[in-house]
């Protein structure tokens, strides 16, 4: 734990703007050095100008790239196109715009200039694709998420509307780095003015075609008539310029906590590990929130692209993402009528099991997936998941009626969510939480992360069911090893081992050198650190390596 998490930033870690767009447009990756190569995460390519692994050669070689996969695949429609607050963001929006009118694209920008959040994009798309059976709309979202001010962040969304599936993003990752390893000769580029003025440039009016609809998918009249008070901190992120607009809309009693943009985050409070992270389910991070609680009878943040949500509650505080999660699946499959009843909820195998609970004694199927929400995006579209959630903090689910609201991560709905909660229950979902595990039992979960080797991160990978002897796990029998996900049979990347009462799972990070295991307990603190310890020897020996320690 740094000395200074949860404290204010200081101005030595603040990051110098200038020197990271300087180094965004000056300095050259080396496509032979694999840190400075296009990587597409789970979701898309992220990285630093001054790491040489976000610069205007990456932007112009992975929108090229996009240019030749949109037209293999025969997607004619517009690509709508936003960006967050991230300094490196509007930078690489303005590259990508010089590459994308060269190539013909009709683009969709928005009006003002304004950044737009991730889920409005994926709203845009399903919007505009609704009953079309050709000329499918695509897009492309400019945002390193909650990220540390000095990252950038470029993905894709095809026209399922969600982050694009591993198939989508290893077609071009490999393109762009062909085109990058080339030294850019295939991209087609005019200026970012030209960019601005063609033909197959529009403006869209993201804000009200999303807002407008807001009040299909959450109950904004039970909010209203209650007069519940809420507070919302945007984290200083793309949806600064929607809350107003909201409460104005639907006349709510809304209060935006802090309005101001900042490209260095200076207003933030420190993270765990001594970095600036705009990630709304930290304590950390979320305390300049957490210190306003009995201000509002609900509050809530989300992050830099509000694809990411944080709820605060004069109960509890800034609830356990795992344990807000667990209250919208039991209100919401409770409170939407219209849904269909044969719809399941969705989570990620690393995702609290209280939510199985609760959805098989309310009469649903789960849908187990690996960690990504795009294993979401195909059920939220054709309305087979009502819910997809990750225990980051991130969910979308149908509206009203089921049908469908978006098909990637939604900061705005889970937040209002808990306002509709808290108007219709009269308390507040930190409160609804204790209800539930008093019925369900008690879960202790933590995530936790480990240094690991590159070699040892591809065997973790690699890992098959097989490799794992023990037979007992924490004083319980094992009864469930996996290494594919059981709603799709795809592969986790890594393990999970299942006993009676608790669990654990061990996967590899994308893009550091760390391996992470997430652990569960129904029978208390205790047991869940001693699942934590003997997880980890489980997994050691597996892989045969014994220098893999906490």
């Amino acid at each position: 734990m740094n000395p200074l998490a949860g404290k204010a930033a200081p101005q030595e870690i603040l990051v110098n703007i200038p020197k990271l767009i300087t180094a965004y447009y000056t300095e050259i990756p080396d496509p032979s050095i694999v840190e400075q190569r296009i990587s597409f995460g789970t979701s898309g390519h992220r990285g630093s100008s001054f790491k040489n692994s976000f610069n205007e050669r990456h932007i112009l070689a992975i929108s090229q790239a996009i240019c030749f996969y949109r037209k293999e695949q025969k997607i004619e429609g517009p690509l709508f196109i936003g960006f967050d607050t991230h300094a490196l963001s509007a930078p690489a929006f303005a590259t990508a715009m010089e590459v994308l009118a060269a190539n013909g694209v009709e683009v969709m920008i928005a009006e003002g200039d304004e950044y737009t959040p991730t889920p409005v994009i994926s709203h845009a798309i399903l919007q505009y694709n609704k009953e079309r059976k050709k000329t499918f709309a695509d897009g492309i979202v400019i945002t390193p998420s909650h990220n540390p001010p000095d990252d950038g962040g470029f993905k894709y969304n095809p026209p399922n509307g969600g982050p694009a599936g591993t198939s989508v993003t290893n077609w071009i990752e490999s393109k762009a780095n062909e085109i990058l390893k080339n030294n850019l000769q295939s991209v087609k580029r005019i200026s970012f003015d030209k960019a601005l003025h063609v033909s197959t440039t529009h403006r869209y009016d993201y804000l009200n075609s999303y807002i407008n609809d807001l009040g299909n998918i959450i109950d904004m009249n039970v909010i209203r008539d209650s007069k519940i008070k809420m507070g919302v901190d945007p984290l200083g992120g793309a949806g600064i310029h929607y809350w107003e607009p909201i409460a104005e809309r639907y006349h709510l009693d809304l209060t935006v906590v802090n309005k101001t943009v900042d490209p260095t985050f200076s207003f933030m409070a420190v993270d765990w590990d001594g970095q600036i992270r705009m990630d709304p389910s930290s304590p950390y991070a979320m305390q300049g929130l957490i210190k306003m609680k009995d201000q509002f009878d609900i509050s809530f943040a989300c992050d830099t692209d509000h694809d990411r949500h944080g709820i605060v509650t004069k109960s509890e505080g800034l609830l356990n993402p795992n344990h807000y999660l667990s209250v919208a699946v039991f209100y919401l499959l409770q409170y939407r009528p219209e849904w269909n009843k044969n719809a399941s909820v969705g989570k990620t195998i690393v995702t609290t099991q209280l939510i199985e609970k609760i959805t098989t004694k309310l009469g649903r199927k789960i849908y187990d997936v690996p960690v990504g929400f795009k294993w979401f995006a195909d059920g939220l579209l054709d309305s087979s998941l009502c819910f997809g959630g990750e225990e980051s903090a991130g969910a979308s689910f149908s509206k009203i009626d089921g049908s469908v609201w978006t098909t990637d991560k939604d900061g705005f709905v889970p937040a209002l969510l808990s306002a509709e909660i808290t108007a219709k229950l009269g308390r507040d979902p930190g409160i609804i939480y204790n209800e539930l595990i008093k019925e369900y039992g008690e879960p202790f979960y933590e995530r936790i992360e480990a240094k690991a080797t590159p070699e040892q991160k591809e065997r973790l990978c690699k890992l098959t069911s097989s490799a794992i002897k023990q037979k007992k796990l924490a004083g319980e029998k094992i009864k469930t090893i996996l290494t594919k996900a059981p709603a799709n049979d795809a592969s986790i990347g890594g393990v999970k081992v299942i006993t009676e009462n608790a669990w654990f799972a061990a996967r590899p990070s994308g893009t550091e050198d760390i391996y992470k295991i997430y652990a569960e307990s129904f029978l208390g603190e205790g047991h869940l650190k001693q699942i934590i310890k003997e997880g980890q020897d489980i997994v050691a020996a597996a892989l045969e390596i014994k220098e893999m320690t906490l």
